[in-house]
C-alpha cells in the first residue's frame, strides 16, 4: 500500500511537471513563432489580425527587403567583429581575475575580492562611464564597445568557484615538475575548465550580440553601428522607410510590419544557431560551477 501511495505520488508529480513545462515551452515559443509567421506572411493578414503561428499568404519579400539594405550587411558584420573580440576579452580578463582568487594562500585575497565585489552593488551611472570613455579617447571606437563591459563580477565568481574544484593534487605534481603559474593555468587549469569557459562565454556572446546601449552612446558614426541598433531604429523608432526607400508610399505603409518582423527575425538567428553547440557545455559547466562554494 504504501509503495501504491508513492507511485501515485510519484506519477502526479511528472504529469504536473510535464503540464508546467509544456505551458513553459509554450509561453516560450509562441512570440517567436509568431515573429516568424508574421516576417513570412502577406502584410494585409497582418493589419486583420490573422496571423497565429503559422505565416498565411507566404512571402519572402519583407527579407528580401531587409537582405538587400545597405546598412544590414555592414551591421551585421560590426556585430560579429564586436561579438568575438568583446568575448574573447571579456574570457581573458575573467580567467585572469578568477584564477589568482581561486588561491587561497593569495595575498590579499579578501581585499580583492571585495573590490571585485563592488560593481555587483554600486554603480558609477551613465555620465561618469561617458565621461570617462570620452577622457581616454575611446569614442567612436570598437574598445568603447568592449572595454566598459568587459568584466562581469558574478562571472568572476563562478569561474574562481570552478578553479576551486580542480583538485589541488594536479596543481601540486604540476609544480614539483617546475611549472609556473601561469604554465599551470594554460596546462592544467584552463583545459579542464572548457565547460566553464563554453558557458561564461556564451553568456559575454548573447550580451554583446543583444547591446545596443553603449553603442548608441558612444558611437556617433553611422558605418559602427551593430545590428542591434539598426534593429532599434526599424522596430522602435518606427524607421522602415530607410529599408522601403524604393517602394511607393502605399507599398511602405502596408509592408513596414513584416520588415520589423523580418529585421528581427534576422537578428535574433545567428545567436540562435550558434546556442545548439555550446548547449552541453552550458548545462554542465553552469551545474559544475555551482557546486562548492
Amino acid at each position: 500500500m504504501p509503495n501504491q501511495r508513492l507511485t501515485i505520488g510519484r506519477v502526479s508529480f511528472n504529469i504536473v511537471n510535464a503540464v508546467i513545462m509544456i505551458a513553459v515551452v509554450v509561453l516560450t515559443l509562441y512570440p517567436f513563432l509568431y515573429i516568424l509567421a508574421s516576417s513570412l506572411s502577406e502584410p494585409i493578414y497582418i493589419q486583420q489580425g490573422k496571423i497565429t503561428i503559422f505565416p498565411k499568404g507566404l512571402n519572402w519579400k519583407a527579407y528580401q527587403l531587409v537582405f538587400e539594405f545597405p546598412m544590414l550587411g555592414r551591421s551585421y558584420l560590426n556585430t560579429v567583429v564586436y561579438t568575438i573580440t568583446g568575448t574573447l576579452v571579456s574570457i581573458t580578463l575573467t580567467v585572469l581575475a578568477a584564477y589568482p582568487l581561486s588561491r587561497r594562500n593569495m595575498w590579499g585575497r579578501k581585499a580583492f575580492t571585495t573590490v571585485i565585489l563592488l560593481p555587483m552593488l554600486f554603480s558609477g551611472g551613465i555620465i561618469p562611464a561617458f565621461l570617462v570613455v570620452n577622457a581616454l579617447g575611446m569614442r567612436d571606437s570598437i574598445w568603447a564597445i568592449i572595454i566598459p563591459g568587459a568584466v562581469t563580477s558574478f562571472y568572476v565568481f563562478i569561474m574562481r568557484t570552478f578553479f576551486e574544484a580542480i583538485p589541488q593534487e594536479l596543481e601540486e605534481a604540476a609544480r614539483i615538475d617546475g611549472c609556473s603559474h601561469i604554465q599551470i593555468l594554460l596546462r592544467i587549469v584552463l583545459p579542464l575548465s572548457l565547460p566553464s569557459l563554453a558557458t561564461i562565454g556564451l553568456f559575454y556572446a548573447v550580451a554583446q550580440w543583444n547591446s545596443f546601449f553603449p553603442a548608441m552612446l558612444y558611437l556617433s558614426s553611422k558605418s559602427m553601428q551593430p545590428i542591434q541598433l539598426l534593429l532599434r531604429d526599424i522596430v522602435i523608432m518606427n524607421d522602415t522607410d530607410s529599408v522601403l526607400g524604393g517602394t511607393d508610399a502605399s507599398e511602405r505603409a502596408l509592408r513596414g510590419e513584416t520588415v520589423k518582423y523580418a529585421t528581427i527575425m534576422a537578428a535574433t538567428l545567428p545567436i540562435l544557431v550558434v546556442y545548439p553547440f555550446v548547449q552541453k557545455y552550458f548545462v554542465q559547466g553552469a551545474m559544475v560551477g555551482s557546486v562548492k562554494g
